[in-house]
């Protein structure tokens, strides 16, 4: 048989070993996937503060009624809304049966007046006749007697005159403080009874009853001012003026009481929310677009040496302006991307400027 050449199989053997020992090409460059800018966090003084919701409600509320019974009423001179003084009329009661009253009650002052006059004359000329012994003892006291019976039916009949008067006045209603008529429930014509006319909020001053958890209500201090959320954007102001001395056993939560005085277009009933000032304190704070939440979360991102983005868990606290506490997960020497923090990931490359640009987000296909 030919005997077969080994010279192929050797060749190709030094091929490969040839190949195997050629280096590799160098590996490409990563690419930062944006330019970020970073900032230190700042300490500044913030106020403390704790947010709620509640209802306003009337800061003291008077109902009106009328003491006359079963008597119609005449008029009703004002309305929802309207702002009253003290003693002003407000509601007018048909008067002619007092007033006839008051005339009877009249005549009889008269007539006891009379009876009074003509009983004091007697007793005059008695008292004289018996100082010169013209008539007995006994006729004196007969006209004493007569004269105090004719005073006291004279004070009877002026006692049932300041009554009769009294029920005059009566059928005049007015306000009792100043305030503004919040509720009307009484119409011309019909006959009032034991109830209400009309209701009044003294003042005109509101408060606002907000509900706070357990934990906060122990840091509300009476007096800490509070601020309303009004009517297109609009802002009031107040202050706590009582505290709920209980707890709802169920809910956890108790009640603060805030004195509204110029509540502007907040109306009783509505539902307000607002922030009540705990106190200033010193924290430190990032800006607010360095903040990424995600899944319920916060994060911000730290650059570290090799110039990638690092994810860092923080704890916020309260939003001061433009800026965020940061009550955990950060010290004052740290460098938090200021911008973009939304557009990165943990790990990834980027490039820090001084400049404190707005970030942009990736070209496709950029991103790592």
């Amino acid at each position: 048989m030919p005997r077969l050449s080994a010279r192929p199989a050797v060749f190709a053997s030094f091929l490969a070993l040839t190949a195997a020992c050629r280096p590799a090409p160098p590996a490409p460059e990563p690419t930062p996937s944006l330019t970020v800018a970073t900032v230190a966090p700042r300490t500044r003084t913030i106020a403390r503060e704790v947010r709620a919701s509640g209802a306003m409600a009337a800061w003291e509320e008077i109902q009106i009624g009328a003491a006359l019974q079963g008597v119609r009423v005449e008029a009703v001179l004002v309305e929802v809304g309207d702002a009253v003084r003290k003693d002003d009329v407000v509601v007018r009661l048909d008067a002619r049966a007092v007033t006839a009253q008051l005339a009877r009650t009249d005549a009889a002052v008269r007539e006891a007046q009379a009876s009074l006059a003509l009983a004091e004359s007697r007793a005059r000329r008695t008292r004289a006749l018996a100082a010169e012994s013209l008539v007995p003892a006994q006729n004196v006291d007969d006209v004493d007697a007569a004269e105090a019976q004719a005073r006291a039916q004279l004070e009877t009949a002026q006692a049932n005159r300041a009554g009769a008067q009294l029920q005059v006045d009566f059928a005049v209603v007015r306000a009792p403080e100043a305030g503004v008529i919040s509720a009307r429930s009484v119409q011309p014509g019909q006959v009032v009874g034991n109830g209400e006319l009309l209701r009044l909020i003294r003042g005109g001053r509101l408060e606002w009853r907000a509900e706070l958890d357990e934990a906060d209500l122990m840091r509300v201090a009476i007096g800490a001012p509070v601020e309303l959320d009004g009517v297109d954007g609009a802002h009031v102001a107040g202050r706590v003026r009582q505290i709920a001395p209980g707890i709802d056993t169920g809910r956890r939560t108790g009640t603060v009481y805030v004195d509204v005085p110029r509540p502007g277009t907040l109306r009783a009933g509505a539902f307000a929310q607002g922030r009540i000032v705990l106190g200033e304190a010193t924290a430190l704070t990032v800006p607010a677009e360095a903040v990424v939440r995600r899944d319920g979360r916060a994060y911000v991102f730290l650059v570290d040496k090799d110039q990638r983005a690092r994810q860092r868990l923080v704890e916020l606290g309260v939003e001061t302006g433009d800026a965020l506490e940061i009550r955990s997960g950060l010290d004052a020497t740290d460098a938090v991307v200021a911008r973009g923090a939304g557009f990165l990931n943990d790990g990834d490359l980027v490039r820090v400027t001084a400049e404190a640009a707005a970030a942009t987000p990736p070209d496709a296909g950029s991103r790592k």
